[in-house]
C-alpha cells in the first residue's frame, strides 16, 4: 500500500480511529492533514503526529467554514471522514427524540457535507472513505438510533459512488472499538463491554484504533474498489 507523495485529508482526524488513520497514511508515504472542532484536540494531534502535518478547527456543519477549509487544502487524493462524538445507547423506551436527531448531524449530515464541498477538490483516481459500523447488521437492544444511522452511512458510501464516479467511495464498518468514542461510559463499563465483546468473536479480542486504520489506508489505495463496505469487527457477523 503506497500513498508516497498523496494528500489525504482526514476530517475527525486528531482523536481514535482518525488519529490511527493519519499516523497509518503518514507510514506510508502521505502529506496529510487532520481536522477536529476543537482546538485542543488539533493542537494535541498535532504534536504527536510528524512535522509537517497540518490541522484545522472546522465546524463539519458549517458550509462557509467547510467551503473555506478545502479551499486553503487545495486539490487533494483522499478524504477519510472519521468525525463523530462519543456514543451512547438509547433505548426506544422513553427515547429523546432530540438527542437521536442530534446523533446524525456530525455523523451523518457532517460527512454528506463534507462530500458535497470537498469532492470537487478531489483530483483524479481519489477517493472518499465514510465509517460506518457493524450495528448495521448485528444491532443489540438499545442500538436502533446507531443501528439506523449506520445503515444511512453505508447507503449514503453506495449512492455517492454512482454520484461521483469515477472517484471512489467505500466504508469501513467497524465493530466495538477500543477509542475515545465510548468516552461517556465509565471505565468500568468501558472495560465490562470490551471483555464481552472479545469473548463472543472469533478473534478473541476486541478491534484497536490501528486495526480500523488499515481498512482505511486499503480503501485509499485499492484503485479498483468502490461502493464497498469493509468490516473490521473480529468475526462479529459470524456468531
Amino acid at each position: 500500500m503506497d500513498l508516497t507523495d498523496q494528500r489525504v485529508v482526514i476530517i475527525g482526524g486528531t482523536s481514535g480511529i482518525g488519529l490511527a488513520t493519519a499516523h497509518a497514511a503518514l507510514e506510508h508515504g502521505a502529506q496529510v492533514v487532520v481536522a477536529s472542532s476543537r482546538r485542543t484536540s488539533v493542537d494535541a494531534a498535532l504534536g504527536a503526529l510528524p512535522a509537517g502535518t497540518t490541522g484545522s478547527v472546522l465546524d463539519v456543519l458549517d458550509d462557509e467554514a467547510v467551503r473555506a477549509f478545502f479551499d486553503g487544502v487545495g486539490a487533494f487524493d483522499h478524504l477519510a471522514y472519521t468525525a463523530g462524538e462519543s456514543l451512547r445507547l438509547l433505548p426506544v423506551d422513553g427515547l429523546d427524540l432530540d438527542q437521536a436527531r442530534g446523533f446524525f448531524q456530525v455523523r451523518y449530515f457532517g460527512a454528506l457535507n463534507a462530500v458535497s464541498i470537498g469532492a470537487k477538490h478531489l483530483r483524479p483516481g481519489g477517493s472518499i472513505t465514510l465509517t460506518s459500523g457493524s450495528a448495521r447488521t448485528r444491532p443489540g437492544a438499545g442500538w436502533s438510533v446507531a443501528s439506523s444511522l449506520c445503515g444511512a452511512t453505508t447507503s449514503l458510501a453506495g449512492a455517492l459512488a454512482v454520484e461521483l464516479a469515477p472517484l471512489r467511495v467505500n466504508v469501513v464498518e467497524p465493530g466495538i472499538v477500543r477509542s475515545p468514542l465510548w468516552s461517556a461510559m465509565s471505565v468500568e463499563d468501558q472495560e465490562a463491554m470490551y471483555d464481552q465483546q472479545a469473548r463472543s468473536l472469533p478473534v478473541g479480542r476486541v478491534a484497536e484504533v490501528d486495526d480500523v486504520a488499515q481498512a482505511f489506508v486499503y480503501c485509499m489505495t485499492q484503485s479498483f474498489m468502490t461502493g464497498a463496505s469493509i468490516p473490521v469487527d473480529g468475526g462479529a457477523l459470524l456468531v
